[in-house]
């Protein structure tokens, strides 16, 4: 079993991305059930990510408005980045030197 950790940067993204999204929290909930379990479940589809996201992965939350989340794997932690839109990956504030003293 994984332990999940969100810096206070995600919640922030999180609860303006759900203002406008209500629908997708129980998906989002199921979404973080199943990571907690075995993140790397194939139906997932948790996938790497490459250039100034490398050593993160991405998991889809909802293929219609192709949302993603942004984790970073440790040995036992999930570590929650951001959620947004797939096509807008925004910036993060936290580098992954910073994640490894959260």
């Amino acid at each position: 079993m994984y332990t999940i950790v969100t810096p206070k940067q995600f919640l922030r993204h999180a609860n303006k991305f759900f203002r406008k999204r209500l629908d997708l929290k129980p998906r989002f909930a199921k979404l973080v059930s199943d990571l907690q379990h075995d993140p790397f479940q194939r139906r997932l589809e948790a996938h790497p990510l490459r250039g100034k996201l490398s050593g993160c992965h991405a998991v889809s939350l909802a293929h219609s408005y192709r949302i993603t989340l942004t984790l970073h794997i440790t040995e036992n932690e999930i570590i929650l980045l951001d959620i947004g839109s797939h096509d807008v990956v925004k910036a993060f504030k936290i580098s992954l030197n910073q994640m490894h003293s959260i």
